[in-house]
């Protein structure tokens, strides 16, 4: 137990000394830039931080490990498209496209 409760303690400190270290470089890129080339008023530490946030729910969210979910979900249509025969493969880029699937003509 005492093992669990060292690791829980030492990655909330790592975690708080992170958050701070980023907050304080956001801080320190707005008061640098901002000011200066827009006119922006300079903003606190706390600001910086709540930004920071912002920006992470915004464009980053909260995803877990494992990488973006886009790959497995390209995995699964890569094999898909690898059991296609020719004309599906064919009737599956006409309806990306919108257009109704026409088959070619016999000849």
């Amino acid at each position: 137990m005492r093992r669990w409760m060292r690791r829980a303690v030492k990655f909330v400190l790592i975690a708080a000394v992170a958050i701070g270290v980023f907050s304080f470089l956001v801080m320190s890129l707005w008061n640098w830039l901002m000011p200066g080339l827009f006119g922006r008023p300079a903003i606190t530490f706390w600001q910086a931080a709540g930004l920071l946030v912002l920006s992470r729910i915004l464009l980053g969210g909260f995803r877990g490990p494992g990488g973006p979910p886009h790959w497995h979900w390209r995995r699964r249509i890569m094999e898909r498209w690898e059991q296609m025969t020719p004309e599906e493969r064919e009737r599956f880029r006409h309806g990306l496209r919108g257009r109704p699937f026409e088959p070619p003509p016999a000849t």
